[in-house]
């Protein structure tokens, strides 16, 4: 197992550099980069993130107005940079790193990375790290608590529907998920706002925030309950449609192994019920489970929580990276892929060394790698 390990700990290196010089390569492609950004800011043209489709009929009239107040004007690669002077372009291009071609700005950053330094935000006057650690509290909170309730609904519902497999209890239960997953769950989340956050009904819980003002005055059982009461509604919308897939892809696993001839022939040695499906067909069963589990966590932790965040107002990852994307700011934008990269792949590995807890008949270094 130690042998394997190290294999997939050393494979990760190339697949993480392959994710980088991708993502970089799109990156550098796209138009709108941190000086044309600070450009626009300059020159007042910069648009928020709901209009940037007009961003180019802006810089246009932007240029135009420069030419009219008598500036100097420049050919320049970056819009909206006509009447300003070329010494100031190339400060900016000086400040971010654009002086240097891009082979070298991504072999720059890699090494950097390499000693986990992400540098500093271009527009938020704080390391990356730290807005990392200091959103990371938002997303872990919905993405743990998430996960878990996903699996723990999905898991003793989908063994149920198994062995209950055609009856009423399976009709009925089936109807329901299937609504569920078709409800997104920003949707969902925007009902639960509605009804219960003070919409056009009850003003039961919290909108904004993780915890209270006060919190730091509380008590700590008042802290737990207040904690819970933030994140009641979060968390419900983010599990409406998450527990559908899993659900049913516990079902099909536990059918298709009661119906093996080992679990026949279990039976006729007069097992209880109860002994065959717990002893011997939920082991193996739950390893088709098990390992979506880190892509699960990865996608709902990361990926999942953005509108979630926006609509109760949780400023965590999601929204994090959603804003460093429209800003250009490359740093928060290439030090979270990393490091969400990098989790993802050791997540991974966590879901394959969960196969041999589960089922320690599993040995990857016997098996034939040809």
């Amino acid at each position: 197992m130690l042998a394997y390990i190290i294999r997939r700990v050393l494979l990760m290196v190339p697949t993480l550099f392959g994710i980088m010089i991708l993502n970089f390569i799109i990156v550098q492609a796209a138009p709108g980069g941190p000086v044309e950004q600070l450009i626009a800011q300059i020159s007042g043209t910069a648009v928020d993130a709901t209009a940037r489709l007009g961003g180019a009929d802006l810089g246009e009239t932007g240029q135009s107005q420069s030419a009219l107040a008598g500036n100097a004007s420049i050919t320049s690669k970056y819009r909206g940079a006509r009447g300003l002077d070329p010494e100031f372009i190339k400060e900016l291009e000086m400040l971010y790193g654009f002086d240097k071609p891009a082979h070298e700005r991504f072999i720059k950053m890699i090494g950097s990375y390499l000693r986990f330094d992400f540098g500093d935000s271009f527009f938020r006057d704080r390391s990356v790290i730290d807005l990392v650690i200091d959103k990371m509290p938002v997303s872990i909170s919905l993405g743990i608590w998430t996960t878990l309730l996903v699996y723990f609904i999905s898991i003793p519902l989908g063994v149920a529907k198994a062995v209950r497999d055609g009856t009423r209890f399976d009709l009925w239960t089936s109807a329901t998920i299937i609504v569920g997953y078709a409800i997104p769950n920003f949707l969902f989340a925007v009902l639960l706002v509605v009804l219960f956050a003070g919409g056009s009904f009850w003003d039961v819980f919290p909108l904004r925030g993780l915890t209270s003002e006060n919190w730091s005055d509380l008590g700590w059982p008042d802290r737990i309950a207040d904690y819970f009461w933030h994140i009641t509604l979060p968390v419900i919308s983010m599990i409406i449609g998450g527990f559908a897939t899993l659900t049913m892809l516990t079902k099909n696993s536990f059918i298709e192994e009661i119906n093996k001839q080992y679990v026949l022939t279990a039976r006729a040695k007069g097992l209880t019920e109860r002994r065959v499906l717990y002893g011997h067909v939920f082991r193996n069963a739950m390893l088709i489970v098990v390992a979506g589990f880190p892509s699960a966590f990865v996608g709902i932790l990361f990926t999942g929580n953005l509108l979630i965040e926006i609509i109760f107002s949780l400023d965590g990852l999601g929204l994090l990276g959603f804003e460093a994307v429209i800003n250009r700011d490359y740093p928060v934008m290439f030090g979270t892929l990393f490091v969400f990269t990098l989790l993802g792949l050791f997540l991974n590995l966590l879901g394959d060394l969960m196969y041999v807890v589960i089922d320690p008949r599993i040995d990857f270094e016997r098996r034939d790698v040809s």
